[in-house]
């Protein structure tokens, strides 16, 4: 019997930060198939932004202890699983349930994490690497050479995204504030100031007969500025609904409204691809091979790393009991890169 407590972090209805709750209780052991993840490192993705707020599309019912992706050592393994994975590094995706000191996860769902790469470094990597990877290389499939405008460049997702596009040979157009752009610049990227209006203007300037590919976690009316700004050829990948995250209402509404704009989109004669983009997408029908894209595409992202093509976008780590803080400055727009929670 275990006699170490384990502790996790409840979002317990629509709350702000301050009304997360912290609960103790025993840890849970494995069952058949399972491993059970001593957490090191999860994070605050804009997953969990929208879900306090009831507005992530498919959230599930309060309460609920969030987390989107989590890094830590297998603890114990279940029938069936090969016992050899005790005492190895791990990452897994698990959409819920990673603010947690101690994470249940079917072992075919836990990607081995390579020598070398810290568990901070590599939870930078999880959902926003392999939704990089597979936006840029399974979307848009981009060649060296094109030019593509990533919105956010400084954020979660997009400060992976413009160095594997930049690692792939890919000039980047970039829009973020002011106070991010010394670093983007350090990044290969041509940063574009959002706040100070009209940014489809900018980027036309700097890319006149459009952009081979848009990035954008923004959504809202702006997706249109987005699609317009794409060169003949053009793919524009849609990930978020940013734009509708503070507002009351239908939380599928916005996406229902992307999605509808981009069927429309890819009826037109005009060469242009668009694309809602979902990580989970073909999971429910092809689990196998859901996970062994997952498996390649994040090996590919820690391989990444380990070269040298992605440097780690640490914002801050804090301690789980911390996590209205840590959700807090993942809000505030003022860091570049993960805030991380560490047990």
């Amino acid at each position: 019997m275990n006699t170490e407590g384990a502790v996790e972090v409840v979002l317990p209805g629509k709350v702000e930060p301050d009304g997360l709750q912290i609960r103790h209780g025993a840890v849970p052991a494995p069952g058949p198939g399972q491993v059970l993840i001593r957490m090191e490192a999860t994070g605050v993705s804009f997953a969990e932004q929208q879900m306090r707020r009831g507005k992530y599309y498919d959230q599930p019912p309060f309460p609920f202890v969030p987390g989107y992706d989590l890094v830590g050592t297998v603890a114990a393994a279940g029938d069936g699983v090969d016992p050899r994975l005790a005492g190895t590094r791990v990452a897994a995706l698990v959409k819920v349930g990673g603010w947690a000191s101690h994470v249940l996860v079917d072992a075919a769902d836990a990607v081995p994490v390579p020598d070398g790469i810290g568990a901070a470094e590599a939870e930078t990597l999880v959902v926003n690497g392999v939704t990089a990877w597979q936006m840029l290389h399974r979307k848009a499939r981009v060649r060296t050479g094109q030019t593509v405008l990533v919105l956010g460049a400084n954020g979660g997702v997009g400060s992976v995204l413009v160095q594997l596009a930049h690692a792939a040979g890919v000039r980047v157009i970039g829009t973020a504030s002011v106070r991010h752009h010394d670093a983007l610049r350090a990044l290969g990227v041509t940063p574009v100031d959002y706040r100070a209006g009209d940014v489809a203007a900018r980027v036309r300037a700097l890319a006149p007969g459009g952009v081979d590919a848009v990035f954008d976690h923004v959504g809202g009316s702006g997706i249109v500025d987005s699609w317009r700004l794409l060169a003949p050829g053009g793919t524009l990948v849609s990930y978020g609904t940013a734009a509708t995250r503070d507002d009351s209402g239908s939380k599928q509404l916005p996406v229902l409204k992307l999605l509808g704009r981009v069927w429309l989109w890819n009826t037109l004669p005009n060469r242009r691809r668009a694309y809602f983009f979902n990580l989970w997408a073909g999971r429910a029908l092809a689990k196998d091979r859901f996970r062994a894209r997952l498996r390649a595409d994040l090996t590919e992202v820690f391989a990444a790393l380990r070269r040298g093509d992605i440097t780690p976008q640490i914002a801050a780590e804090l301690p789980l009991t911390r996590a209205a803080d840590a959700l807090r400055l993942a809000e505030s727009g003022t860091v570049a890169g993960k805030v991380i929670l560490t047990p």
